[in-house]
């Protein structure tokens, strides 16, 4: 490396100078790439097949595929799919083409492939398909959604993990000895530091490597001398930590699926966490509270009803103050909706109803409690037979509110839950007070 080059690499961010040449260096995702792993296999035996791979910023995937550029005898081609349109992609498979004719196997690398349109992702499957190309894709989102099932169904999809804290700190340290980092400087940094880095970098290797380069330019110091990276200096750049969030991704629909399940189990401090953490990342209180509401019926109905009335007063308020001062309301209905007994009854019961509204004969509403609204509707039957049932002693009548081929379904299963014990007790004095008047005609 000669001056200029030198001069070059030492402007480069910390992350870039430290990312990993090899698999000897790559840190973390041993279920892929550790000694025995099938990946691991693939690379050394040089059998690249077309792959995603998936998994949250900074657990290395770009890297990954240029490790295996690097230890592959295939031309290595990297697309971004920001700047990448189809006339490029084009020019790159034709190009392709040609190599495969001459025995040269090509791997074209595609960079946040989720951004690709279904047209460019389209372009790539015809070679995909004769073997022209190794695709290797990189997405931070899940494929099932946004890659073309096609394309989908020729590759491997690998799943990359969050970075465990133990492989952020050993990162951090090879960063603080190596020549690439910091290992031609003299950094003192007390090891529970790095721990506390690694932990604030929520397993993203480039939120790490960012936090200890600022922690050590903050710190200073003359050339020669001892750079010493204060805990007070840590702790600054620690004080507020991001989360990783995408209003419209899969990370949304996890996080909303696990508010809904620690509720729904009763676990009330899990599901306060995953509410902070919706929160804490910018989620639309309203969205929450709409979920909220709907959870009140789905999942408790009847067995209190209480619950219903609390979401939608918490949804009032949320509307009325907004965050961050709502999110006390929000607390309060997600404590009381996991504390709640629980009954899914209503959900159901309507779901039962579906099935046989949508799959059944579609008979007509029996004349009887149909409204005769003029005369020829009162001539014709409308009405004929109906039962006021607050004219009778028990508020019950034997008329038939079903249609005939529907006749004996039942839908509402009420539980013994909560306040639904009672409501189960008042639909057996119904049912047991139809078989006596009118042989069971409703049961």
């Amino acid at each position: 490396m000669d001056l200029f080059e030198s001069a070059g690499q030492a402007l480069q961010p910390l992350a870039s100078r430290m990312r990993p040449q090899s698999l000897a260096e790559f840190a973390g995702q041993a279920q892929l790439v550790g000694p025995d792993a099938v990946l691991t296999k693939l690379i050394t035996q040089d059998e690249i097949p077309s792959m995603i791979f998936w998994g949250p910023p900074g657990v290395g995937k770009t890297t990954l595929a240029q490790i295996i550029a690097r230890q592959t005898k295939a031309a290595f081609v990297n697309f971004s799919a920001v700047t990448s349109g189809i006339k490029e992609i084009k020019k790159v498979m034709a190009e392709a083409e040609n190599n495969r004719k001459l025995g040269q196997k090509t791997i074209v690398f595609v960079d946040e492939i989720h951004r690709f349109n279904k047209a460019q992702q389209d372009a790539f499957l015809p070679y995909v398909e004769r073997g022209s190309i190794t695709l290797i894709g990189a997405t931070t989102e899940n494929p099932s959604f946004e890659v073309n099932a096609a394309l989908l169904s020729r590759t491997r999809v690998f799943v990359m993990k969050p970075l465990a804290t133990a492989d952020l700190v050993g990162l951090l340290q090879r960063a603080l000895r190596d020549p690439r980092g910091y290992g031609l400087e003299k950094i003192a940094i007390e090891p529970d530091l790095l721990q506390r880095i690694a932990a604030f970098a929520n397993g993203d290797a480039r939120i790490a490597l960012n936090t200890l380069e600022m922690a050590v330019t903050d710190a200073g110091g003359k050339p020669g001398e001892v750079i010493h990276v204060t805990k007070q200096a840590v702790g600054q750049l620690l004080s507020k930590k991001a989360l990783l969030y995408d209003k419209n991704g899969e990370e949304h629909y996890n996080l909303i699926s696990a508010l809904h399940k620690s509720m729904r189990n009763s676990d009330v401090d899990a599901a306060v966490y995953w509410l902070a953490r919706m929160l804490e990342a910018g989620e639309d209180p309203l969205y929450i509270a709409r979920r909220l509401v709907r959870f009140a019926s789905e999942d408790i109905g009847m067995a209190d009803s209480r619950a219903l009335e609390i979401c939608t007063s918490v949804f009032q308020a949320c509307q009325f103050i907004g965050m961050p001062e709502c999110t006390v309301h929000l607390t309060h209905a997600v404590v009381y909706l996991s504390l709640a007994p629980k009954s899914n009854a209503l959900y159901t019961a309507y779901s039962a109803a579906k099935k046989d509204a949508t799959e059944t004969l579609a008979e007509p509403v029996p004349l009887q409690i149909r409204n005769a609204v003029t005369d020829l509707m009162g001539e014709v039957g409308y009405g004929k037979g109906y039962e006021y049932a607050h004219d009778t002693k028990d508020k019950l009548t034997t008329m038939q509110t079903m249609p005939d081929n529907l006749v004996g379904h039942h839908y509402y299963h009420p539980t013994t839950q909560g306040s639904e014990a009672k409501v189960a007790q008042r639909l057996a004095q119904i049912q047991a007070w139809h078989r006596e008047h009118d042989g069971g005609l409703d049961d």
